[in-house]
């Protein structure tokens, strides 16, 4: 009997895909599964023969030079998870606007848009006039091209304005959020669900220390994790963000989708609530050594998809 084939979609970057991934065709093997690994641009793999294709390590999707490619080969897959229709939309973070039309909490932002062709004065008058914030573009990957700057200090204003320039001049919506100080207390925390299912969360240590820049969009964060359990109410939160992903979803395919994988990273308000950061459809690292059971989650709900 032939094995069903699952290709794991990566980068050039990630040819055998990244570290926390790397454990991953084993686990399907021992599910009597045949893992391929594919980059995605790579013009010699044939994806009508490539099974299930799972995106793993597409980290390079959202670079300029790549963008539009990439949203056109999701298109082109046949049998794509997560769903091309979810790719679409999850790839520019001007989703959070949709995320909060449906009651999820968003750090409060200041959009601005490359047609606005605003000057740097006005780029000025736009960022907060106390404190520190983040300057990032609205389509990027791994926190690419992302900057903290302090709003009292001159020099790292002037650097947040050529930020800001430097991607509106490139066609990038530019984020402006006033940073948390509750991220540098608490850190962020994922929560990864597989088919709809929460599998395992982990605690993130801050990435953006004061001083810390990169209009590079080669350049990605490093992430500290631990793996812990969420606490009731943070469940509660994640439920409340799945349910707008699926608004989302139903709004923009017509119907409801399935998700294969879904991490929501939220931040604590500070105020009992919280903060909804992003929701990782396409490229989420999903930590899946940080804990025992997250590989044999993982390559469980792979599984389930191929034998339903």
């Amino acid at each position: 009997m032939t094995q069903p084939i699952v290709t794991l979609a990566t980068s050039a970057d990630y040819p055998h895909l990244d570290a926390d991934d790397q454990g991953l065709p084993d686990a399907l093997r021992e599910r009597g599964i045949e893992p391929r690994v594919a980059v995605w641009n790579d013009p010699d793999v044939d994806w009508d023969e490539a099974g299930i294709v799972v995106l793993r390590s597409v980290r390079d999707y959202a670079k300029r030079r790549h963008y539009a490619s990439f949203l056109e080969w999701s298109r082109s897959v046949p049998r794509l998870l997560n769903h091309p229709s979810v790719v679409g939309w999850n790839s520019d973070k001007h989703y959070l606007q949709r995320m909060a039309a449906y009651g999820v909490p968003m750090i409060p932002t200041t959009w601005l848009e490359p047609e606005q062709q605003l000057s740097k004065h006005q780029l000025h008058t736009r960022f907060p006039a106390y404190g520190d914030f983040v300057v990032k573009p609205a389509v990027s990957s791994g926190g690419r091209g992302t900057g903290r700057y302090t709003a009292m200090d001159a020099g790292s204003r002037a650097d947040a304005i050529n930020d800001a320039v430097h991607h509106l001049h490139r066609g990038r919506t530019v984020m402006v959020q006033r940073y948390l100080e509750e991220v540098d207390r608490k850190g962020e925390l994922s929560l990864v669900y597989f088919n709809g299912v929460l599998s395992h969360a982990v605690e993130k240590a801050p990435m953006l220390h004061p001083s810390f820049r990169s209009t590079d969009e080669e350049e990605a964060h490093e992430e500290i994790v631990r793996a812990r359990e969420p606490s009731e109410q943070e469940w509660l939160w994640g439920e409340r963000v799945r349910k707008a992903i699926h608004g989302v979803i139903k709004e923009t395919a017509r119907r409801d989708i399935q998700l294969l994988f879904n991490r929501v990273d939220v931040v604590s308000d500070g105020e009992g609530g919280f903060y909804l950061m992003e929701v990782s459809l396409i490229d989420a690292g999903l930590y899946l050594t940080s804990s025992p059971q997250a590989m044999t989650n993982f390559a469980d709900a792979i599984a389930q998809r191929v034998f339903w």
